[in-house]
């Protein structure tokens, strides 16, 4: 497939989806990488793996409690299809496979686990520290350092003295994760995720790439996302010496720390 032989992506001032058919959705503009102006950023492609996971035979008896998306390659930005099936099915735990393919391919595979909910409020602990005020925090202007037009989509806050490599950082989005259609706020949430990997780079992208290959996120609790809700980093970036970093981050919403996400990482110096 010649990339550069691909129609630019329609322009849409509320969201990053429009649905064409009962499993696929054409991506507008607000879906542009920051690697290629003709891929799809991975943050809103996991909002709809992670959309279409919620909406999968829907239980209010168990609760999303870790996902795994696995990128099989650069994800053309081309109309999406979205496949969704219950692996494991089961009473207090199951798994839930979606896959979504684009360009007669596949390109990213979600595996999540749906837990039982319990109410563990009288042994709950071990929480990490809530992060600032995203009031506090100083805009920061993320299409200074990075292309795309999912980036532009975003707004960014970050807590004052962050370093290379290391900081904590707010985002949000005012636009539907699909053109007029309910989305879990889990869902919403998770279509932001992937963004953490540029928020607090320890290299410059302009002299280094670093894409993800993975997002995996552990969830203790429901995440609340949408238009408007804030969704909360605190990260540290590792960069070893075979090529290879990782991109650990603590995740939080308003209410206060959410999971984990671990994103690895290629890193190959450009030019």
């Amino acid at each position: 497939m010649d990339l550069d032989d691909l129609p630019d992506l329609p322009e849409h001032e509320s969201a990053y989806y429009l649905r064409t058919g009962p499993d696929t959705f054409a991506p507008t503009l607000n879906c542009q990488g920051a690697w290629n102006v003709h891929e799809q950023h991975m943050a809103p492609v996991s909002g709809l793996l992670a959309h279409a996971i919620t909406s999968h035979e829907a239980r209010t008896d168990v609760t999303l409690a870790r996902v795994t998306f696995e990128i099989l390659g650069l994800i053309p930005a081309l109309e999406t299809t979205v496949e969704v099936r219950t692996i494991r099915p089961g009473r207090t735990i199951e798994l839930v496979e979606a896959v979504a393919s684009a360009g007669g391919r596949p390109v990213v595979r979600a595996h999540a686990w749906r837990l039982s909910r319990q109410d563990t409020t009288t042994i709950a602990g071990g929480l990490p520290a809530p992060l600032p005020d995203p009031a506090t925090c100083l805009p920061w202007t993320a299409s200074a350092m990075w292309a795309g037009g999912y980036i532009r989509s975003i707004e960014v806050v970050r807590s004052p003295g962050e370093h290379d490599g290391a900081g904590q950082a707010w985002i949000r989005t005012q636009l539907a994760l699909v053109d007029g259609e309910e989305v879990a706020p889990s869902a919403a949430y998770l279509g932001l995720v992937d963004t953490a990997n540029g928020m607090n780079t320890r290299l410059d992208p302009r002299d280094w790439a670093f894409p993800n290959i993975d997002v995996s996120v552990h969830l203790y609790r429901e995440p609340h996302g949408g238009p408007g809700e804030w969704v909360g980093f605190d990260t540290l970036v590792t960069v070893g010496e075979e090529g290879v970093g990782l991109t650990s981050t603590t995740l939080h919403d308003a209410a206060g720390p959410a999971g984990r996400c671990e994103q690895i990482l290629t890193v190959r110096p450009l030019g």
